[in-house]
């Protein structure tokens, strides 16, 4: 199921209470899309908590290319024309941040570490900087299992700017001499970002799409919705619904082995969900399939998981612990899984069900 059509298929239908539906009209906006009309959904549906009652509300949906991936942001409300500014900042954010954070764009100021950090320190931004920070500290906690340095790795693996390839062994030793979080070197005094060696890579992948999705949902909140969705690739996105008589958006989690099918439901309200699945891109080599989750400290594709769905109350985190509880497993994630977090294991056992970590 896509959100919008630029975006990647989403690990979850989505259905948000309480409304009814009627016919879209789109209209079209620079770079990007913009659609307006009474609260239908041509992809997500709807359901009703049990004291609601169904309310006829204009429905507003956008979406953007950035950062390699596709955004998009659908609210509700009653005043049209602030859903539409709503959306367009929010928009205009997702823009912004490819400027920040894209290792697509050559001028990008990521780019511009990934060119020159290397050579000596690289004075950031404090956004960007303030990022890296929590980067650093993702790998830390997490053994060393998410790794923002991996871009090497997803090179000689084929799955940078495209669907994977096998690689030579020795191609995959030269990239893990380049991998490691400690080769990043951060100086909190000057604000810069230095690299111990060259031919490191910083890789934005495995935390850029939850970061932009929660600063564009601040902008949702900060302009009062009170009932939105914003998916960040189809892989990670919040929900924004605050009605207190509502019990959130229901969500069905796809079914790694046949994706036309949920294998488990939940409502989310206030809350971030993202989902890692080998099935989202892989490839088929010597009899057996290689997915785009790369195990840092292997320098090879994990095993053993089909998919993990980590919902937490900000995106940023959901996306970033996914893989880590992926390629770590049930048993590492039930010592240190955060308290307010929730994880929902596939693994690829024979007979092995799909079930939340208890």
């Amino acid at each position: 199921m896509k959100l919008l059509p630029c975006g990647a298929d989403l690990p979850v239908r989505a259905r948000p209470p309480g409304l009814a539906s009627s016919e879209l009209r789109e209209k079209s906006r620079p770079g990007g899309r913009l659609r307006t009309g009474r609260s239908a959904l041509l992809l997500l549906t709807f359901a009703l908590s049990a004291n609601a009652t169904p309310r006829d509300l204009l429905r507003v949906e956008g979406s953007v290319a950035a950062m390699g991936t596709g955004y998009s942001i659908v609210v509700y409300g009653d005043d049209r024309a602030k859903l539409q500014s709503v959306v367009a900042q929010g928009l205009e954010e997702a823009r912004r941040l490819d400027q920040l954070l894209s290792n697509y764009i050559p001028d990008s100021e990521l780019s511009d570490v990934n060119h020159r950090a290397a050579d000596g320190p690289v004075h950031v931004s404090p956004e960007l900087f303030q990022l890296l920070q929590a980067c650093v500290e993702y790998s830390r906690e997490s053994e060393g299992t998410f790794d923002i340095t991996v871009g090497p790795l997803m090179k000689v693996w084929g799955f940078y700017k495209g669907t994977g390839h096998l690689p030579h062994r020795a191609e995959v030793r030269g990239a893990m001499n380049l991998v490691g979080y400690k080769n990043l070197i951060l100086d909190p005094t000057a604000q810069t970002v230095r690299f111990a060696k060259k031919g490191v890579e910083i890789d934005p992948g495995g935390i850029g799409k939850g970061y932009a999705v929660d600063r564009i949902a601040k902008i949702l909140k900060d302009n009062g919705i009170d009932r939105g969705l914003v998916s960040g690739g189809g892989s990670s996105f919040y929900v924004n619904e605050t009605a207190t008589n509502e019990k959130g958006w229901r969500v069905e989690i796809k079914n790694p082995k046949d994706t036309s099918k949920a294998v488990e439901a939940l409502y989310l309200k206030d809350e971030s969900m993202s989902t890692s699945g080998s099935y989202e891109k892989f490839f088929y080599a010597e009899g057996r399939i290689y997915s785009h989750i790369m195990d840092p400290r292997t320098g090879f594709p994990s095993h053993g998981m089909l998919s993990t769905s980590v919902i937490a109350p900000q995106t940023i985190d959901s996306e970033a612990w996914c893989k880590p509880y992926y390629i770590l497993g049930p048993q590492w994630a039930s010592k240190h899984r955060r308290k307010d977090f929730r994880v929902f294991f596939c693994e690829d056992k024979p007979g092995a069900p799909c079930e939340w970590l208890q």
